[in-house]
């Protein structure tokens, strides 16, 4: 029984390894699709990916999804960075 009386189970249970791991493949097939649709931040993709982020709001808890959309965008801003650095550092090797 819960907190306020129900035993109904309202979001995933982040300690079951089963719910984790469906929550990992619901967001890897998202994310899949906002890379195919050449989209960063999760949520401008409009229309293009709507069931596959049905089933990742809906196999993971909110925090998790906060969490995993902005390492989503970190990763890619981080990304850009190395890029820029690698490019000074050839140009520099060159000179």
């Amino acid at each position: 029984m819960g907190w306020f009386g129900s035993s109904e189970k309202s979001a995933p249970d982040a300690a079951s390894r089963q719910d984790r791991q469906r929550c990992w493949d619901s967001r890897d097939v998202y994310f899949t699709c906002l890379d195919a649709a050449n989209v960063i931040k999760p949520g401008d993709e409009g229309k293009a990916c709507d069931t596959s982020k049905a089933e990742y709001e809906r196999d993971c808890a909110r925090s998790w999804i906060e969490y995993f959309n902005k390492r989503r965008v970190l990763a890619e801003q981080q990304q850009g960075v190395l890029t820029q650095a690698k490019n000074q550092i050839n140009a520099a090797k060159n000179s």
